[in-house]
């Protein structure tokens, strides 16, 4: 019974993961055709805080407990029930935010940079590689450092972010039938 599960969720992350790319990848393919740099640096920007943020609630979920929570949903406090529900699937959750959210929004990042760097190298008659190692290293720089800025607050700040992550849930009809 449990291998099938664990089948059945390769599965579902599968399809999560390939649906997502697909949208992000589109997403980004339509706004940065024809886009100015302005618009391009906000893309990248966009998609590199998507990945922290989703981050810093992975490593949130993996690191809360639910004590509180349970005292939250006991005074009916609106969110507390959903977080109690991200907490009893935090390894699930977590991958969703870590692995799937997180990596795709690397390889967009990546791709996004690498398209920035070529108009760059184009319209300013530069090196490729001396563009594409400054576009890497800003994207990286701003990656790593803002993960490991979020995992500190993810760390010391597990119960108010999963609260918030729940109220923002609670708002959201379709998941609350889900049990």
């Amino acid at each position: 019974m449990k291998r099938k599960s664990n089948i059945r969720w390769i599965v579902e992350i599968v399809l999560i993961s390939l649906t997502m790319s697909v949208t992000f990848s589109f997403v980004s393919s339509e706004i940065l055709d024809g886009a100015g740099y302005v618009v391009a640096f906000v893309l990248l920007l966009a998609f590199i805080a998507l990945g922290v943020v989703f981050d810093v609630i992975g490593v949130a979920v993996t690191s809360a407990t639910e004590t509180p929570f349970h005292a939250m949903a006991s005074h009916k406090e609106r969110g507390a029930r959903e977080a109690l529900k991200l907490l009893r699937k935090s390894d699930r959750v977590s991958s969703i935010c870590n692995d799937v959210v997180g990596d795709i929004s690397g390889i967009i990042s990546g791709a996004t940079a690498a398209a920035i760097a070529g108009n760059l190298t184009r319209d300013l008659d530069v090196s490729m590689v001396v563009m594409s190692l400054l576009v890497t290293g800003v994207v990286s720089g701003l990656t790593i450092g803002g993960k490991a800025v979020g995992k500190t607050i993810a760390i010391n700040k597990n119960t108010q972010i999963i609260f918030a992550v729940g109220k923002l849930m609670s708002f959201l009809p379709h998941l609350k039938k889900k049990k």
